[in-house]
């Protein structure tokens, strides 16, 4: 089973979502691309993620907003 990269613990950063391993929270890499950075410059400010890990995050996302996507057109299709 393969363990997440993404940790919730009460002790680290007061249970925000981080980064497995370390104190990056996973809003910290949407806030960067928000404001227009690129991921080269989150990863350069942020050493211990590594780009595998951050791409998967975004992966994670990417999958989490088509599923909410499908399921509001099945929801407005139904009313």
């Amino acid at each position: 089973m393969k363990t997440s990269i993404i940790n919730i613990d009460p002790e680290i950063m007061s249970g925000a979502l981080v980064f497995r391993g370390t104190r990056v929270t996973i809003k910290t890499l949407f806030d960067h691309l928000k404001n227009g950075k690129t991921l080269d410059d989150f990863l350069e400010g942020y050493p211990s993620v590594t780009k595998e890990n951050a791409l998967e995050v975004l992966e994670l996302a990417k999958s989490i907003v088509i599923s909410e996507k499908k399921l509001t057109l099945v929801d407005e299709d139904t009313n």
